[in-house]
């Protein structure tokens, strides 16, 4: 219990460290920072967590090994022009894959015919919202990519767009803590990755932007460790269902 305690508070100061770090544009030193808080957060779900969801915990072995591979290439050759950045297309490819386990661990618990059936209107303004956003999102990189690049950026942004939607959807079908907690970690991921863009591609030197990005990004990771700490407690009749039964 003592050791417990001692990690959280660590990873509470390690994330305000973090935020420092990468606001005074410290991006070597914020990296081992933030690789090591995931180490300790995945550690910390695995040891002490009583009922554990396997695709939360595999999003947070995917995305460990995601940031750790993205701090190793601070050390790695620097990449000459036409030369194919391994590191930049595994770390990416790892953080898509990680976001779509947090996806996968909505899906597996909802009825998805009757969600369809009860939320088909949100779902298609859902959709094309989603598309639009992405297209939006990713065409500020446009001079900055190459195709290959531009595309995996288009799919990343898909797949999290995708996870917002899905977690806004699973907490208008259960209206629960849990799936608040989980829609609010998601907003975060959502503008921490867009501001990310315009820190790493649009406004290069703006200091302030470090600060938010990684600020939305260590909030969306506690959100997302308290959410899963709870439980489900399943599809419940939304304030005007209650009102109309108490009136009856």
């Amino acid at each position: 219990m003592i050791v417990n305690k001692i990690i959280k508070v660590g990873l509470l100061l390690l994330g305000g460290v973090f935020i420092i770090l990468q606001g005074l544009a410290f991006e070597l030193e914020g990296a081992a920072v933030s690789a090591l808080m995931l180490v300790l957060l995945t550690i910390l779900y695995c040891k002490w967590t009583k009922v554990k969801s396997k695709y939360f915990f595999w999003f947070l072995v995917t995305f460990t090994i995601a940031h750790l591979l993205s701090y190793s290439a601070w050390y790695a050759p620097r990449i000459k022009e036409g030369q194919i950045d391994y590191y930049y297309y595994g770390a990416n490819i790892l953080y898509i894959v990680s976001y779509i386990f947090l996806i996968a661990k909505i899906t597996s618990s909802i009825k998805i015919k009757q969600v369809f059936k009860e939320l088909a209107i949100p779902i298609v303004i859902l959709f094309f919202l989603d598309i639009f956003c992405v297209v939006l999102v990713t065409d500020t990189t446009r001079g900055a990519l190459s195709i290959y690049e531009y595309t995996l950026e288009f799919i990343y942004n898909a797949v999290i767009m995708a996870l917002l939607s899905v977690a806004l959807i699973d907490y208008m079908y259960r209206n629960d803590n849990k799936s608040m907690l989980f829609l609010l970690g998601s907003i975060c991921i959502v503008f921490s990755e867009i501001i990310q863009l315009a820190y790493f591609y649009i406004l290069r030197n703006d200091k302030n932007l470090g600060f938010i990005y990684s600020f939305f990004l260590v909030m969306a990771f506690l959100l997302f460790y308290l959410q899963s700490q709870q439980k489900f407690t399943g599809p419940e009749p939304t304030y005007v269902d209650v009102d109309e039964k108490l009136e009856a």
